[in-house]
Parts: structure tokens; sequence; C-alpha cells
């Protein structure tokens, strides 16, 4: 499917293109087909956005992403807008496929997602079309990290501003940092990763409160009078495409997202900007707890397993 996405023929801009505020790309963009699946985790074809990430200014970067119009665990609205995941999950990969491309990260390295942020503008957003959207994004590298005594990189921010033509719709900044192998043991020596449980049976709330297109995208359940992380379907094709030794942070978005919808009584669905911060791995067992509040459009939310918060943020709503 790296191709398949689309109906139309491959298509690759003619020559430098404008990526707006002044800039222009240095070389052309495609989005005929898909970077290296393995370059972005993921396992399958399907869920990689990315097509083409190229140099175009000193650590600037501008990239193409395909976003699908019809996909299956974050489906576009009723008047054809995308999934706001689509911006983070963009953003992600990107955090991803640039220091190993560009900047010597090992692939063995972990890379481990500090925290993320983004910001849409509903009004200039694009709808989803007949096929798919092409997205063009303008990338920054700053705060670069290097370990001592060896110069590789440890850990640099990455902001992207994401375009349709020459029209700024989106923003995305994150922190990353990157661990050997032997470092990421280290850290996880006292830890009890695990895969996560099958499902649990706990009782959970019906799809149209979550947001959700089916039960089995559902990530939270109702115990002992709170919301936990729980999810329907541990080998979700798009939450759990592999298999991790903790929550992965998407799964967090999502489920803080959900338990947002549910105690709004489904009125926020479809969250706008917002920041989340993980100051902890947040553990498949014991569930952790989704606590939060919800004042205007503007919802508040933290994880905490164990006695201690793992995970916070915040998420608005148009």
């Amino acid at each position: 499917m790296g191709s398949g996405r689309s109906s139309r023929a491959p298509r690759v801009s003619d020559g430098p293109q404008d990526c707006g505020a002044g800039e222009t790309c240095l070389t052309p963009s495609s989005w005929s087909r898909t970077v290296p699946r393995e370059l972005v985790h993921r396992v399958s074809v399907a869920e990689v956005l990315l097509t083409d990430v190229r140099p175009c200014g000193r650590r600037a970067f501008c990239a193409a992403a395909v976003w699908p119009r019809s996909h299956p665990t974050f489906p576009r609205g009723p008047d054809g807008r995308h999934s706001p995941w689509m911006v983070v999950e963009t953003v992600r990969q990107l955090g991803l496929y640039v220091p190993r491309r560009h900047f010597g990260v090992p692939a063995t390295d972990r890379s481990l997602i500090d925290d993320v942020s983004y910001r849409i503008d509903p009004a200039r957003e694009p709808r989803a079309p007949h096929g798919a959207s092409e997205i063009t994004c303008r990338v920054t590298v700053t705060d670069l990290v290097e370990a001592p005594g060896s110069g590789r990189v440890a850990g640099m921010r990455l902001r992207a501003d994401f375009l349709t033509g020459r029209q700024v719709f989106a923003r995305a900044d994150g922190g990353a940092r990157f661990l050997t192998a032997e470092r990421y043991a280290a850290v996880r020596r006292s830890a009890d990763p695990g895969p996560p449980r099958s499902a649990t049976g706990r009782p959970r709330p019906q799809p149209a409160l979550l947001g959700t297109a089916s039960e089995a995208d559902a990530l939270i359940a109702l115990h002992d009078g709170a919301l936990v992380v729980d999810p329907a379907d541990t080998h979700h094709p798009f939450l759990f495409d592999h298999e991790t030794d903790h929550v992965p942070g998407m799964v967090l978005l999502e489920a803080a997202r959900q338990a947002v919808a549910l105690r709004s009584g489904g009125r926020l669905t479809r969250p706008v900007g917002g920041r989340m911060t993980a100051s902890r791995f947040t553990e498949h067992t014991p569930p952790a707890v989704v606590q939060g509040a919800v004042q205007g459009r503007v919802a508040v939310f933290r994880f905490r397993q164990n006695g201690a918060v793992t995970a916070k943020g915040v998420l608005r709503y148009p």
C-alpha cells in the first residue's frame, strides 16, 4: 500500500517548491511511495504516512506525507476533516525518521519521546478529497544534545509546520532522547514490562460516548469507580502495530481523548490542540488510572500508576 493510497498517478512536484514563510525547498518532494517502514517503527506499510524527507537548509527539512481519506481507526469527520491524530502521528514518524536518516542515530538506539504538542487551525485545515490528502511539512531541528565523549546525538527537539499548498494549517513540536540498547536495558531493568494483557472484560462505555469507530478501538474501561487504561484489542492494527514493553504515547493520548469525550457526555471528541509530557514509562500492568477535568473547551488529564504520575497534559477543543 506504499503507493496505493490514491487512484491518481504517482506525483512529484516540479522543481523547487515554496514551503511558505518565504522559504524554498531545495529539492522536489514525492508522494509516490512511503519511506521504509522500519525507520518509523511501523510493521504495517499501510500505517506509514511519510513519503519523502529531504534537507532544505541547515537543520531544516522538507517532508511529504499522505493522509488516507478513510483511516479505519481515526476516520475523517462528517465535514471531511482528518483526525487530529494524523498531525501527531506524522510528527512522531518525523521524530524517528529524521534522526536516523540525517543525524546518524543508529537503528539499534531506542527513541523516547518526552513531550509532544500540536495545534490546528480549523479554518485552514484541509478536507479529505476523493483520494488521500498530500501534506507538506516544513521541519526544523533544534536543541541537539550529544552524548559526552562519543559525539553521537543523544537528543533533539523537532518542530513541524503542516501545509497544503502554501498555507500553514497546523504545527507540532516534540522532544526526544535516544538511548543505546545497553542504556535502555539498564533503564528498564527494574521494570516488569511484559506484553499487554488480553481483554479483561471490564465494563466499557459505548463507542458513541468515546468518539470511536468501533468497540475494538476503546482504550479505557471502568474499574473500582475509576477510568483505567484497558485496551479492548491488545493487538489493535494501529495502536499496537508492534510489540512494546510499555504503553505507547499515542495510546495514552487517545485514552486521554476518550476520557474527555466520556466526561463531556460525548460532546468533546475532536481536540484541535494539546500537549502531553511523559515523566516516566507507563507500564501495561497494573492498569494506569486516567484522571482529569473538563472546563469549558479545555480539558486537563494525567495518568497515575503505582502511586505516581507517569504522564500529563491538556487538550483544547474548538
